[in-house]
């Protein structure tokens, strides 16, 4: 079988000249050629494959390049602009496959950040790398924070403190987080304000923020649900029925050894490095917390907790659900 062709572009052929800054409306775009290779090996392994045997060599010459034709062009740009420098954000990376890379015992995580650390912090201005949970746990986390520098952990948005009370000050956040997509222009009390424009009863903010357990992604996708079936103001009927149909979807991927994991999850609060708890914080079955006082804590995702196979398991342990 013949192998595919592709087309390759000569590193540091294109000028400088040739980058692009645009200004529209106070946002900033830059254009480089490079990314025109995108769109031609997205979906075939095998041209990446042969794009990967080419490039693997030359990559300190792209950086070096990248520097210099791109970012150390665009810095002085901006610079021009009275504007600080670039921030270079680095999406979707959290979304590596933890397997092993291909001849090694190294895991892609690990060869990525790792591994090639030193040329990922080459790029001459600020870069934020999102990186796959389950490094966190992996006994490479010093080695990778060295090579990387800090890093950052995002937890849930706090709503209940560790003994189970309410968290008043997150909560009035995540409400105005949804509140302020429908009254952008208004400030926070006149939001407050118009919350029943958008739900037939306030409570029902307090029960979609609640459920949520302070992730956002899970919040608004929840409320998007009851916006596709129909047009504020929501009804009761509406916001439980997708909160019902959020939950179903969600324990449907539950397996037996992992209901009994987030049963140890409800019980100590705690994870482990083991392969099982970054499963469940992968899959959003766990959700990560962090006290300012007592530290980072775990808590079941709310929504879990109202499944009936959550509440038996509970009952059968004799706990209490805090």
């Amino acid at each position: 079988m013949q192998a595919p062709e592709i087309e390759v572009p000569i590193i540091g052929a294109k000028p400088a000249k040739d980058i692009g800054l645009s200004v529209s409306e106070g946002e900033y775009s830059l254009s480089f050629g490079i990314g025109e290779l995108t769109g031609r090996v997205r979906g075939d392994t095998g041209m990446r494959s042969l794009l990967r045997q080419y490039l693997e060599p030359r990559v300190n010459e792209m950086l070096r390049v990248i520097n210099q034709e791109l970012l150390i062009p665009a810095q002085q740009r901006l610079q021009q602009m009275d504007k600080q420098g670039l921030v270079v954000i680095v999406d979707n990376l959290d979304r590596v496959d933890n397997r092993q890379k291909e001849g090694s015992k190294r895991t892609l995580p690990e060869y990525l950040f790792v591994d090639r650390g030193d040329q990922l912090r080459q790029l001459h201005c600020h870069v934020i790398y999102t990186i796959p949970l389950n490094l966190a746990f992996s006994n490479e986390f010093e080695l990778l924070k060295n090579r990387l520098g800090d890093v950052k952990r995002l937890p849930m948005v706090p709503i209940q403190r560790q003994d189970g009370s309410d968290l008043a000050t997150g909560m009035a956040l995540l409400k105005q987080m949804v509140l302020a997509r429908a009254f952008p222009d208004a400030d926070a009390t006149e939001r407050l304000q118009g919350v029943e424009q958008i739900f037939e009863q306030p409570t029902m903010l307090e029960r979609l923020c609640q459920i949520s357990g302070g992730h956002s992604r899970n919040l608004l996708r929840i409320l998007r649900r009851c916006l596709e079936e129909d047009d504020p103001p929501i009804t009761h009927d509406c916001l439980e029925r997708a909160i019902r149909e959020h939950r179903d979807d969600l324990s449907l991927a539950i397996t037996s050894d992992e209901w009994a994991l987030i049963q140890e999850v409800t019980q100590q609060q705690k994870v482990s490095g083991e392969d099982g708890h970054h499963t469940l914080l992968r899959s959003l079955f766990v959700f990560e917390y962090d006290d300012p006082t007592e530290g980072r804590w775990f808590a079941v995702n709310p929504v879990l907790r109202e499944t009936k196979k959550f509440r038996s398991l509970q009952a059968a342990n004799h706990q209490t659900i805090p």
